[in-house]
Parts: C-alpha cells; sequence; structure tokens
C-alpha cells in the first residue's frame, strides 16, 4: 500500500487526511422525537409522511467513510453493512442522514418482523428510508427549514429506488392522508411543521406521531381494580405477558365479565414480570378478550378493551 492511498496507515509524510484521528469526524447527533397526538394537524403549515415500523437510524459520511447509528448512538455498521456502502457512493463529501432502517416486503411495506433475521442473514434486504438531512459537505442545516432540509436531501439521494430512499411527504391534507395509511394497514404518520428547525434531542409539538389503532384477540389473565382508578386488565399472548388494558365497555359487558371472573379465579401464571404480580390482581384462567391497541407496538399502549368471547 503506498501513501496518500486511500485506507493506508498512518505515518509521517502521509496524506493530510491519513493524519487525522478520530476526533475530526462527524459526530452523532441525537435524533428529534415527535410526541404521540391522537389526530393529525389540519393546517397546511403541516408537511406528513408515512410512519415507518423499523429501527430510527443515522447515517454519516465523513472523510473517513460511512458509519450508521441506532437512535441512541450505538454503531451498527457492520449489521447495516449495504447501506454503509451504498452511503458512500452517494455524491457528497460528507452529510449526516436521519432515517427509519426497515425490512421492505416486496410491496414496499416494512416488515418490523423480518428485521432481525435480515440483519444477521439477509442485510442487503434491507432498505433505509431518510426522512432528513442535518449536515451537508461542512454546513450545519439544522436551523434551516424543513421543507428547505427535505429538497437538499432529494437532491442528494434521487432518483430514490436503490436500498437508500427518500420519505415522500405531502403537505396539508393530513385528516385525508392518516385514513389512507389506515386503510393500507401501515403503522401511522408523521406530522412536522414545514417551516420548522431540527431540534436535536428534544420533543417538541414541531414533530407530531399519529399512530393507527389495531383490535385483536387477547388473553385476560387478571383483573386490577383500585379505588379512584379505572380497572385494568392484563393480557398475554402466545403465553407471553403483552401489557394492561383499560376495561371502560358498557356496563352489560362488564356484568358479564364479572361472572366469568368469578368462575374462572386461578393464581399468577408463570414467567410472568415480578412487577406486575402484586397483591391488587385478581388472576384468573385466560378469558379471550377483544381489544384496541396502538399498531405496530410490541406491548399494549394506550390499550382498552372492547369486549369478550362468549364460552362456547
Amino acid at each position: 500500500m503506498q501513501p496518500n492511498q486511500p485506507g493506508a496507515p498512518c505515518n509521517g509524510g502521509w496524506s493530510i487526511d491519513c493524519m487525522r484521528n478520530a476526533a475530526d469526524r462527524l459526530k452523532f447527533i441525537k435524533p428529534q422525537e415527535p410526541i404521540l397526538v391522537e389526530t393529525p394537524p389540519v393546517s397546511d403549515d403541516w408537511i406528513h409522511e408515512i410512519k415507518y415500523d423499523g429501527f430510527r437510524t443515522q447515517v454519516i459520511l465523513d472523510w473517513a467513510g460511512a458509519r450508521a447509528f441506532t437512535r441512541t448512538g450505538i454503531d451498527w455498521s457492520k449489521r447495516y453493512w449495504p447501506i454503509v456502502a451504498a452511503a458512500e457512493k452517494l455524491k457528497a463529501k460528507s452529510f449526516i442522514l436521519d432515517g427509519e432502517m426497515i425490512a421492505p416486503d416486496p410491496d414496499g411495506r416494512p416488515n418490523f418482523h423480518a428485521m432481525h433475521s435480515r440483519m444477521v442473514w439477509n442485510a442487503e434486504l434491507l432498505a433505509f428510508v431518510a426522512f432528513d438531512i442535518l449536515h451537508k459537505d461542512g454546513e450545519d442545516l439544522r436551523q434551516r427549514p424543513l421543507i428547505e432540509r427535505k429538497a437538499i436531501l432529494w437532491d442528494l439521494i434521487k432518483p430514490a429506488q436503490g436500498i437508500i430512499q427518500y420519505s415522500q411527504h405531502v403537505e396539508g391534507g393530513g385528516a385525508e392522508f392518516f385514513n389512507a395509511a389506515e386503510k393500507m394497514g401501515l403503522e401511522g404518520i408523521v406530522s412536522k411543521r414545514r417551516e420548522s428547525s431540527y431540534r436535536s434531542g428534544a420533543k417538541n409539538e414541531a414533530w407530531l406521531k399519529i399512530k393507527c389503532w389495531d383490535i385483536s384477540e387477547f388473553d385476560l389473565i387478571g383483573v386490577k381494580r383500585q379505588a379512584g382508578k379505572w380497572t385494568e386488565g392484563l393480557f398475554a399472548r402466545d403465553g407471553k405477558y403483552v401489557g394492561k388494558a383499560v376495561i371502560a365497555t358498557t356496563n352489560a359487558i362488564k356484568d358479564r365479565l364479572w361472572k366469568r371472573v368469578q368462575q374462572a379465579r386461578s393464581g399468577p401464571p408463570e414467567g410472568l414480570p415480578s412487577a406486575v404480580v402484586t397483591s391488587d390482581v385478581e388472576w384468573v384462567k385466560p378469558i379471550k378478550a377483544s381489544v384496541r391497541t396502538l399498531r405496530g407496538e410490541r406491548k399494549l399502549r394506550h390499550a382498552s378493551v372492547q369486549n369478550f368471547r362468549e364460552e362456547s
């Protein structure tokens, strides 16, 4: 290997780039986080994007090459090596991209359940969907309006059909965009103020996430009643604890449930987290229930019981 050749070891008299050290590299930036709300904004001051179901990722290119970081700044470049290799081919000297790493199905929809196996066995089947750019060729772009940053991002990665893709957006029409996402079975949408700056590490009302809902069947395994609070059900799926849901159904449904609870009393199932095995829970043999919960979550979140299946 000759002096000044990329990748050559650093010794006296070699290139300036070679003599740099890790302190000169672009640093990971804490990502801006959206706030969860119930409905999308209706003003035309907002743009709306699909909420991709994957892993939040930051891709950084500098003089020493590209790297990929998790939401918390852990270097996962080896797991995401095809995306890292593709980033080094983009026409820029340096950049910091914010986006989501996904495992797309043939129709383009993200399949979260395929993420882990693809990272291990088929990383070339992953894709990085970029939705923001924080730095490019020596310029910190975070104070520029979002709509300007997205234009710069598009110019960098167009035509956005490869392993690194551009997150398309619409301006205004948040309710219609959300309804379309729900009908398509997507996780939800993210709404952002078009003129907003990038607020690193902060949650503020410039970015909102609106998640779609699913109604699925779970096993009620316990009931928690406390004075002055909503009654909660504890639920499992396939024998694994998945969280709590508020029981705020009609009085008729509640009456049927309490009769079932009295007939199905039991002890706590094995394998539950110790924090949920408390004295104020009435444990029951599993009772099938329909639960409304946020789509795409690994645990029940903002969940409510809709009904209970009658015994056959």
